[in-house]
Formats: C-alpha cells, sequence, structure tokens
C-alpha cells in the first residue's frame, strides 16, 4: 500500500479512518496521538483527528497504529500460489514479503521449468511463467493479501546460463548472466541475492557476484546474501561480502546475521565491528535477522558441495554408490573450513528433523537426528544420507546453533531489520503435512513481544541483563 503522510485529503473521502491511535509513522520520530485515512490503496492522511467522516471508522484509541513489518526474507514463494491469504505473516502485521534468497522464481528456461514441477510436493501448481515479473504479476492476479516483491536469484541465474556444474562461466556466459539480471532489475527486481553455503551457488566466485551486482548497482538496486560461511569462516564471509558491496558500488546486506556454532560466538562483536567501520567509510552495509536460536534448512547443509554438483538427481544417485558414501560420511564428520558443515556446528543431538516429502517417514517429524540414528542402528552420517535418498529431497531440518546474548545484542542494532526465513502459512489442509520452524508465525510478534516488551533493555538500545531468555 502506498503511503502519503503529506495529503490529508483527495478527490473523494476516505474509505477507512484509524481514530485516536498512537501513531508511529515509521520516521522514527516520537508518536503522537492522531488519525489515519485510507482512500482506495493509498494511506491519505497521517495527522491530526479529521472532522470528516468515513463509511468505516475504527477506534483506536489505547492503541499503536504503525506501518506493517517488512519480511525481509520470505519464503512465500509458493505458499502464496496455494493460499494468498498469507495468514501466518499477515496476522503478525506483515504487509510485504520481500522473497529471492539466492533462488527466484525467474528467469526460468524450458529445463528449469520442468524441473520446478517435478520437484513439487504438497503445494502443487503450474508453472505459467517463465520471468520474475511474470511470477510476480501471476500473484497478484490469483490474489494476495500482501505486497510482493523479489530479488533475483544469483544461483537461478548461474543454472538458467551453466546448470549445476562447478566452474566459472566463461566470458560469454558471463554476459549472458548479466542480461538476465538486466532484465530482472529493468522489470522491477530488488537488486542481487546469493545464498553460498548451498551447492550450486557454492561454485560461484567473488569476481562472478561483483560482475553480477555491478548491473544491479545500475539500477540502485542492492546485494543481500546468505553469507558463505556463518560458522568458522563467518568474519572472512563477512569481508568478502563487504568487498563486493566496495568494488561493485552497491548497498549490501546480510542475510539472516548470525555467528553459528558455540566456538563462533565470540566472533559477533568483531563482525558488528567490520560492518560498523564499512558504515563509516561510506559503505551502505546493513543486515537482518530473525529472533530465534535455531535456524532451518535441509540436510544438504550437512554434506560436501561436490557430491551435489549435477543437480538433486545427481546427488540422491551419487548417495547410492559405495565409495562414494564412505567419502561423504568421512567428511561429514571431520571438521574443515572447506566447507559450510551444520551438522557439526550443532551436532546430531541438535539437528532437528521437521519436513518430510515421504509420508512413510513423517513419524520421524520432531525427532532428532541422533535419535533417528539410534532408532536405526546407524551413524548421524549414515542415517542422514540414507533419509535423503528415502525421502527424495533434501529434508527440512532445525539446526540449534546460535547464542540467545548473541540475538539480543543484534536487536539492538539500528542497522538490523527482520524476516522469517518462512513461509507464509495456515493451519489447515496441506500445510499441516509438515512442522514449520516457529519463525514463521512467531519471528515479528517476538519482536515486539518477546523482546520489547519482557526485555526494556533492548528497547532502551542497552546491554541485556544476564539471565533466563524472554519466553
Amino acid at each position: 500500500m502506498a503511503t502519503h503522510p503529506s495529503a490529508s485529503s483527495t478527490a473523494r473521502g476516505p474509505d477507512v479512518i484509524l481514530r485516536g491511535g498512537t501513531v508511529y509513522d515509521g520516521s522514527g520520530a516520537p508518536p503522537f496521538d492522531g488519525d489515519v485515512a485510507i482512500t482506495g490503496d493509498l494511506i491519505t492522511h497521517v495527522g491530526p483527528p479529521l472532522l470528516e467522516r468515513a463509511p468505516l471508522e475504527i477506534d483506536a484509541h489505547g492503541l499503536a497504529v504503525a506501518p506493517g513489518f517488512i519480511n525481509m526474507l520470505s519464503w512465500a514463494t509458493e505458499s502464496l500460489l496455494h493460499d494468498g491469504r498469507s495468514q501466518s505473516d499477515i496476522r503478525q502485521g506483515v504487509t510485504l514479503e520481500v522473497m529471492g534468497e539466492g533462488s527466484s522464481m525467474g528467469p526460468l528456461n524450458d529445463a528449469m521449468r520442468r524441473e520446478m514441477l517435478e520437484h513439487q510436493s504438497d503445494v502443487r501448481f503450474d508453472v505459467s511463467w517463465t520471468t520474475l515479473d511474470e511470477y510476480l504479476e501471476h500473484l497478484v492476479a490469483r490474489g494476495v493479501s500482501c505486497n510482493v516483491a523479489s530479488f533475483v536469484g544469483a544461483t537461478t541465474v548461474r543454472v538458467h546460463v551453466l546448470g549445476y556444474e562447478d566452474r566459472p562461466p566463461s566470458a560469454e556466459e558471463l554476459d549472458q548472466m548479466r542480461h538476465l539480471v538486466h532484465r530482472a532489475m529493468s522489470d522491477g527486481a530488488l537488486g542481487v541475492a546469493s545464498s553460498l553455503i548451498y551447492a550450486p551457488a557454492f561454485y560461484a566466485g567473488t569476481d562472478e557476484l561483483v560482475a553480477l551486482c555491478e548491473v544491479a548497482a545500475g539500477y540502485g538496486g542492492m546485494y543481500i546474501s546468505h553469507l558463505r560461511s556463518e560458522c568458522n569462516r563467518f568474519l572472512e564471509a563477512l569481508d568478502e561480502l563487504i568487498q563486493i558491496a566496495r568494488r561493485a558500488r552497491i548497498r549490501a546486506e546480510v542475510y539472516h546475521l548470525k555467528a553459528a556454532g558455540r566456538d563462533n560466538w565470540p566472533k559477533l562483536e568483531d563482525a558488528i565491528a567490520r560492518i560498523e567501520t564499512a558504515r563509516a567509510g561510506g559503505l551502505q552495509i546493513t543486515a537482518d535477522m530473525y529472533t530465534y536460536t535455531a535456524g532451518a534448512t535441509g540436510l544438504d547443509a550437512a554434506m560436501p558441495p561436490w557430491v551435489q554438483e549435477g543437480g538433486h538427481r545427481a546427488w540422491v544417485q551419487r548417495l547410492q554408490d559405495p565409495a562414494i558414501r564412505a567419502r561423504v560420511r568421512h567428511e561429514m564428520a571431520t571438521p574443515t573450513d572447506d566447507w559450510e558443515n551444520l551438522l557439526l556446528a550443532s551436532g546430531p543431538d541438535q539437528a532437528l528433523l521437521v519436513g518430510f516429502k515421504n509420508p512413510a517417514l513423517r513419524h520421524f517429524t520432531g525427532k532428532t537426528l541422533a535419535e533417528v540414528a539410534a532408532a536405526r542402528g546407524q551413524s548421524p552420517e549414515e542415517a542422514a544420507m540414507n533419509l535423503v535418498v528415502e525421502d527424495d529431497s533434501r529434508v527440512g531440518t532445525a539446526y540449534f546453533m546460535m547464542s540467545e546474548e548473541n540475538v539480543r545484542r543484534q536487536m539492538t542494532l539500528p542497522w538490523v531489520s527482520f524476516g522469517s526465513d518462512a513461509a507464509s502459512l495456515a493451519p489447515e489442509g496441506v500445510f499441516l503435512n509438515r512442522n514449520p520452524h516457529p519463525r514463521a508465525y512467531g519471528t515479528f510478534t517476538r519482536v515486539l513481544g518477546a523482546y520489547a516488551r519482557r526485555a526494556p533493555a533492548l528497547h532502551r538500545g542497552g546491554r541485556p541483563p544476564p539471565g533466563r531468555p524472554p519466553r
């Protein structure tokens, strides 16, 4: 919904007036008591009480009236195709879903469209679009209760041109990738997004990302990234993002800022210092986060990227080769800085299985990988490989890796915003087939409830006191 606070009237009277609420206008200015009027799809008045009347008037006395939350990392790409009401987010006050973490819903070629159809699970849909713009227009035409926007995924652009190969693009291929970014930006993409711990995004070098970001920068876009590491090489990965921002002369944001793995928790303060130094030097570096100490992704984040080269089908086939399995099992259990191993960062007893495609495996939902491994008489590494093969999916997994103190610390930073890193769901229908991370229903309510209200030190901008985390 467009907002025009300076306008107090239009050719017609307002359709809705919220009267007498405490208005937080989003500027950072102190709140004030006043009215907010809506005419059509525009906010046409934010200010003193209005004398005119409206067909719908809401008494907001004693309540706060504020702009909606922007979900900076939404995975509602498919869920909104099934249910456009966006219930789990709308009821938290989210009015804009920003999508595209590394992979976006366009641009697609014929092979990518076939793959998107093949890998559907509970949510089924036709793929009637090719470009990212066509996807977003398709969503709006179907009807959605929220506003929608998207970055163009660096992974999507790479797959479009190179497929799932682990190699740098040729000069001609890089020109093709840059053209795809140009098309997406001219259609309204917010910028370029990457997710660098996952294959095939892992295969992209810094120079490749700079080249794509230079195109987005020409449109005033942003580079936003799931860093190449949030664990052992967290600081080095952050340095890469800052380097890309500097070389491409582009604004940049860190997706779901975190220092993952107990040994890495102390690195957060150094990361904050590096970002604030870059900001002081003129770079526009920001971050977003979710309000939980557990992340959620798949068992692919526990396996080396080389075994995933070629895409999902090649990965599953390799995991059925005894010699390859032995190598993967060894690498999964061996500490390394060469790739991001979330299983070692959390431990199998802190890796919670939450999303299966195969109904025969859904009784494992809510069990840890350690529990499933023990029940099957297998090592955690063997169990993980077997589950991927049997489910024919990456298997949704929540990894408990972060510090509550760090979560609180990040929330005090003025350059940090919020994202659910989840789909927008409803507690009904096909959405009941899987157990989502609670961030799908609670990220934004926790901002206001568990933290701003129950942890007043955060509201004042101070460091939180030691003790139990908010509930």
